[in-house]
């Protein structure tokens, strides 16, 4: 049995989709492993949504992989690590593309709650004809995409921790820890500005943060917010303001879209029949922070 069969036995597989999501979890931990022996986590954190399925168990698939440096660097250059990433798929028998994607300004205003000028992005470009032995006919597409983020000049005031992945073998990644990851998700709560859209994922996530009990570090959250212009440099976030915030936010919430957005990664559907405006008034009233 193949390292990607063993892997794919820990999901239940019953739809295309759920195929597509199990695979690209599956290589998204390759990369991973990839970015592990080149050293990458020595400079670089993990965080995100990916972060919080693949290492903190949450019940819903991600799409991308989001890094921050540790320490703001414009020289920084993803493409270092290229080869490494490419060694671990080619080592499974599987080809791979990997692309570095030059940002316009049209992208940067759209994605300007989150991907600055100076965040590189790249795309991973995977071959699956080399697996198809496997899929057993479930996935018609001949490849998948994984966006790779990595921001050059974060902010800074954040905390990290080591965490072990098993598979495709043992190997030990550097990420943001919970407290500071839920920090990134409430600025993508307040900030993220998809026009017409909506991201449910990001409210998704809010409402797991808070079945957890994890609070949110309000210094990150602080600093992110003066970052991206959302809080005037002279303001102190305090939770009251904090709430103040959400509640507008939800105020201008489309719930029917955000359901619509996060249901593709899900395998279990139930309770969102509960999302509402007031049920996301309740969740916000019970936001823990902390200060450090």
């Amino acid at each position: 049995m193949s390292i990607i069969e063993q892997m794919l036995l820990r999901y239940e597989i019953e739809t295309e989709n759920d195929i597509i999501n199990a695979l690209k979890e599956i290589f998204q931990e390759i990369a991973l492993l990839g970015l592990h022996n080149g050293g990458f986590f020595k400079k670089a954190a993990f965080y995100g949504g990916t972060a919080l399925r693949i290492l903190y168990d949450l019940d819903r698939f991600s799409e991308d992989l989001d890094f921050t440096l540790l320490e703001q660097n414009s020289k920084f250059d993803l493409e270092d690590y290229f080869p490494f990433i490419i060694d671990e798929f080619e080592a499974l028998g599987i080809e791979i593309d990997l692309k570095k994607k030059n940002k316009t300004n049209k992208s940067t205003q759209i994605e300007s709650a989150f991907l600055k000028n100076n965040t590189q992005i790249h795309s991973l470009n995977i071959n699956l004809d080399s697996i198809k032995s496997i899929l057993r006919n479930l996935h018609n597409k001949k490849s998948l995409k994984i966006k790779i983020e990595v921001d050059i000049n974060p902010p800074i005031k954040f905390h990290v921790e080591t965490k072990t992945l098993l598979m495709p073998r043992t190997f030990n990644i550097i990420s943001m820890t919970k407290e500071n990851l839920f920090a990134g998700k409430m600025h993508a709560v307040l900030c993220r500005n998809w026009k017409n859209r909506v991201k449910g994922r990001d409210w998704y996530d809010f409402e797991w943060y808070i079945r957890q009990q994890i609070p949110v570090n309000l210094i990150h959250l602080q600093e992110r917010l003066y970052e991206s212009k959302h809080l005037d440099n002279h303001i102190i976030l305090t939770n009251e303001l904090l709430k103040k915030m959400l509640y507008e936010k939800i105020d201008t919430l489309d719930i029917d879209k955000a359901k619509e957005e996060v249901s593709i990664f899900l395998k279990n559907k139930s309770g969102l029949e509960y999302w509402s405006k007031d049920y996301f008034k309740l969740l916000a009233d019970m936001v823990k922070v902390i200060v450090k």
